[in-house]
């Protein structure tokens, strides 16, 4: 699931929508629909209170700049000519997504152009340290007006090598955005600023990048240098995801400053003077550790919107009630307990966000105001106060529910009425409180093997565990039992519970939370992660994580769906847009860029989230559904090309997509792209030079469904005959060699295959080799498997040589396709030819023979004597030869291939001792040496040879040596011993 942090960074800030869910709106009487939902042609369908914050804004912020006409394709149909291109509310995106890149292939517009090619000369000379990034070039960074270096990392050390180049054409800027996440780059920036005296709004903010595990990288700041206060013309200030523990006081200078954002600081208080800030408007303090607000915040008199939620407020100053001009207050997410009286003179306010507080009434000065809706979920109102918890007496103290720790082999189990913990291998745990059982019952468990037939995953959901069952099926428990699956990680997906009733799958409400400590998947580390839910009775069980899904009810008054994991996604149905109630849910699937582009073969493709959309009744709107979607990564409303933007839709039962860009009213801000839709379906926005590009999108989302998967055979070192074998996904592999690698020895993995989820396949050992097992899927020599992305698949099992066998047996296993799916893809089913028979991997294995006891027979000596095979071989000793190979170094590869190593053998011996080259050439030269025992007279000369052709004469000239003086030596031996005569007729019968 999304982090807090990232799930609520937009709830509050201005965008292009009003973030807030409509669910749990209390509406006050006396206001009409047609007031609650107004929304004018000028207004563009925004949200009435947003749009009159943006204009007053745009108004300060334009009236010296030149409109841009639809330079950006952000204008709608119903915009002005001469309104700005971009909408105003965009400047005060603060919150939302960041842009990671910049393709170079985006064009400035036109009088952007204008400026640069009249400054050709300056521009292209300019030399900056450290450089704009390839894909980056100044001037889609740089316009007249505006100056944007969040675009890349570390972007803001640019900012002080620009104005010593080019200081006169900084002079006018009036929009300035930097990142904060880069220390000397950043300190550097803010000496600068002070210069930039037209400057009107400035973002300095976090969380614009990621790291390799994918968490967005902190912001820096920690302060802001006094010189800011000299920024008279300053009207929009954001500084949020930074590290700020105090408000810097040069703000309390700004005299035109109207909007100030400070999320995801570390704000404790704010200084009693706030009150000098006359010119706010607009006030974001979402996700600090305010405790209290000061009273001088009461003197904020132009004050429109106050933002305090996810802070730790236990109350408000009466002073609250004196923001006359206070249209919307934002205070869910903090501990208050009661609201001042005086909250009722605020005449102006429309909206009050008080959810998940601790309030337990709501003051009826509220009911003065009757335009007002207030948001209530999640608060103990009409309970009495909750009190304090007796202390527990004697017997409670001392009671405690038993503990139960079952082994593998330990499938059944006793539950009393005491209850029991019980912890099942693996780290799944099972909780059985007192009072669920009358008598003293015998329960069963069992791991299943999850088969298509009957484990039924949606589109885009991954299995995560091993269907478990729970038996008896039959079995009432009186009080409600936890059932708790173990899970690895997931990224940007939220983990549920499946349950399977012999009929079909259900989803249970799931929590999530830690394993015991004392029961630890892994021994001796962190406890297992486990998706938990209550049940009354006993079945299957399995973790499965999906897409983040988001649902509301939608009625003829309208609503707005926001997506939780990627708070950017908003969906807004206005009113009249159904008759009846309608259910609908919301899933985003994020999909990683760099997969798109290398399967497209596009390196400049970049796309938004795939978004998944269903609603019951499934019938068409009556009216026109806003749905707002980021723009595809390194994409802006300044730079985006739009005859490389298309819109498609997707029909998940056909697999089809189609480019409904020209079909709908599709219009781009500077972060988001906004279009209207009448029916849900799937849609996806692609940003590619590509023409065609439906079937583009109709491969690459099939290749998605794919998932990359290896082989591996390994033996056990101590028992040879101990044979696993495993299935792995790509990305696991090296980590699952490494932590075998002590206990087990085998060949590489095999190549990559692209395996569906739920694709069966089978093992089958050849060439003399038989299974003693008595599992029922080893029919014929063959392992049966089924491929799920996040299970390892392995199986260990009891190999032995075949029947009559004498001497180490060589043989190997292979890997073949079972049976297609039902639902295989057309596209990838075209491309899967064969059945059965058609391999996916073959990998070498070597077993010892059995000896007169029928016990295996273990490895010989790792090097064993030499002899390679004719008299002359003599003269070389395994000393010699371990003497060469310390001499070989990286040539080793190409002497083996001349020695006649196959490029097979090689790899396995270069995998095998891929972290010690000295060993790793010793292997390869016994190997060679091992084979040479039968191959007949010669065997050093063929050694010479291959030294020479691969340009290694002083190895060559090495053995030679050796050899020569070992014959000298054998000669001299059999003339002290007076076989001088035979000695010579032995080397002319060798020549």
């Amino acid at each position: 699931m999304a982090s807090m942090e990232r799930g609520s960074e937009e709830e509050a800030a201005p965008d292009e929508e009003d973030g807030d869910e409509e669910g749990g709106w209390i509406i006050k009487p006396g206001r009409s629909e047609a007031e609650e939902v107004e929304v004018t042609p000028a207004c563009n369908g925004k949200d009435p209170c947003a749009d009159i914050l943006a204009q007053r804004l745009w108004r300060g912020l334009v009236h010296q700049e030149e409109p841009e006409r639809n330079t950006s394709g952000g204008m709608s149909d119903g915009q002005p000519d001469d309104a700005p291109s971009v909408s105003p509310s965009s400047l005060m995106d603060t919150c939302g997504p960041s842009i990671s890149s910049l393709s170079s292939s985006h064009s400035p517009t036109h009088h952007h152009a204008n400026l640069y090619s009249s400054s050709s000369s300056s521009s292209s000379v300019l030399s900056l340290t450290p450089p704009l990034p390839p894909s980056v070039e100044l001037p889609a960074v740089l316009t007249d007006t505006r100056l944007t270096l969040d675009v890349y990392q570390g972007g803001a050390a640019a900012l002080p090598l620009i104005w010593r180049s080019i200081p006169g054409q900084l002079g006018g800027l009036q929009y300035v955005r930097l990142g904060s996440e880069d220390k000397p780059g950043l300190d550097g920036a803010l000496e600068v600023l002070h210069h930039l005296t037209e400057l009107r709004s400035l973002a300095i903010r976090g969380h614009c990048f990621y790291d390799s595990q994918g968490d967005p990288l902190p912001g820096l700041l920690t302060t802001l240098p006094t010189s800011v206060s000299s920024l008279s013309h300053l009207v929009h200030l954001d500084l949020s995801f930074n590290q700020l523990s105090c408000l810097p006081s040069c703000l309390l200078s700004l005299p035109a400053l109207s909007s100030l954002l400070l999320c995801h600081n570390h704000l404790s208080a704010l200084p009693p003077d706030i009150g000098q800030l006359s010119s706010l408007t607009y006030l974001s303090l979402l996700g600090n550790k305010l405790v209290s607000l000061p009273p001088g915040v009461g003197h904020l008199k132009a004050l429109e919107t106050l933002d305090i939620s996810h802070n730790l407020l236990q109350q408000l100053p009466d002073e609250i009630g004196s923001l006359e001009e206070l249209v919307k207050l934002e205070l869910s997410h903090n501990k208050l307990k009661q609201l001042p009286e005086s909250m009722g003179s605020l005449l102006s306010l429309r909206e009050l966000v008080i959810y998940s507080n601790d309030l337990r009434l709501i003051p009826h000065c509220l009911n003065k105001l009757p335009l007002l809706k207030i948001d209530v979920r999640d608060n103990p109102l009409g309970q009495p106060p909750t009190p304090p918890p007796l202390p527990p007496t004697p017997y409670q103290a001392e009671r405690k529910i038993p503990e139960l720790h079952l082994g593998f082999k330990q499938h059944s189990f006793c539950v009393s009425s005491a209850g029991c913990h019980v912890f099942l291998p693996g780290g799944a745990e099972l909780l059985f409180p007192p009072g669920c059982l009358v008598t003293t019952t015998r329960l069963e468990w069992v791991e299943k093997r999850p088969e298509r037939k009957w484990v039924w995953l949606e589109e885009h959901d991954i299995l995560l565990s091993r269907p478990l069952e729970l038996r008896p099926h039959g079995i009432t428990f009186l009080k409600p039992v936890d059932v708790c699956v173990p899970y690895p990680r997931t990224k940007r997906r939220e983990v549920v519970v499946q349950r399977f009733d012999g009929q079909s799958w259900s989803t249970l409400p799931t929590v999530l939370r830690r394993g015991s400590e004392g029961h630890s998947s892994h021994p001796g580390g962190r406890p297992a992660r486990l998706a938990c839910c209550a049940v009354n009775q006993f079945s299957w069980f399995m973790a499965v994580s999906r897409p983040v899904k988001d649902s509301c009810s939608v009625t003829p008054a309208g609503a707005l769906l926001v997506s939780s994991s990627d708070p950017g996604i908003k969906l807004h149905f206005p009113p009249d847009s159904t008759v009846q109630t309608r259910a609908i849910t919301l899933q985003v699937l994020q999909v990683p860029m760099s997969e798109v582009q290398a399967l497209c073969g596009d390196p400049q493709a970049s796309v938004s989230p795939l978004l998944c959309l269903s609603q019951t009744p499934s019938i068409h709107f009556l009216q026109p559904i806003k749905v707002q979607v980021p723009l595809p990564s390194g994409v802006t409303g300044h730079t985006v090309d739009m005859s490389c933007l298309h819109l498609l839709h997707g029909d998940p039962s056909a697999q089809t997509w189609t480019d409904i860009t020209s079909q709908v009213s599709l219009y781009v801000t500077h972060l988001y792209a906004i279009f209207y839709i009448t029916h849900f379906s799937w849609y996806w926005l692609w940003y590619t030079t590509h023409r065609c590009v439906s079937g583009v999108v109709r491969k690459v989302y099939q290749k998605l469904k794919q998932f990359k998967v290896q082989f591996l055979v390994l033996q056990r070192k101590t028992d040879p005959s101990q044979v696993m074998l495993q299935c792995l996904p790509s990305n696991k592999v090296d980590s699952r060699v490494q932590s075998l690698s002590e206990q087990y020895d085998g060949p590489q993995p095999s190549d990559l295959c692209d395996l569906l989820e739920g694709e069966q396949f089978f093992a089958g050992f050849e060439k003399g080799l038989d299974i003693s097992t008595e599992s029922p899927d080893c029919v014929g020599g063959r392992l049966r498997f089924e491929f799920y992305s996040s299970l390892k698949n392995l199986k260990e099992v009891y190999i032995c040589p075949a029947q009559g066998q004498k001497g180490p047996v060589r043989g190997q296993v292979s890997f073949y396709r079972g049976e297609i799916p039902n639902n295989l893809p057309e596209e990838v089913a075209r491309k899967r030819k064969g059945d059965d028979s058609q391999w996916l991997a073959t990998l070498p294995l070597r077993l010892p023979a059995l000896n007169s006891e029928n016990n295996f027979i273990m490895e010989e000596l790792q090097y064993p004597p030499l002899n390679l095979g004719d008299p002359e071989s003599g003269y070389l000793t395994e000393a010699n030869l371990l003497s060469i190979s310390l001499q070989i170094g990286q040539d080793w590869r190409a002497i083996g291939i001349n020695l006649g190593l196959s490029y097979q053998e090689l790899d396995r011996i270069q995998y095998k001792y891929r972290d010690n080259l000295g060993t790793l050439v010793l292997d390869m030269l016994f190997h060679w040496a091992r084979g040479q025992r039968n191959a007949g007279p010669g065997a050093v000369s063929r050694l010479v040879s291959a030294m020479i052709e691969s340009g290694r004469r002083d190895l060559a000239d090495e053995i030679e040596d050796i050899v020569s003086i070992g014959r000298r030596k054998y000669s001299e031996s059999l003339r002290r011993v007076g076989l001088e005569a035979e000695g010579s007729s032995l080397g002319e019968t060798q020549q």
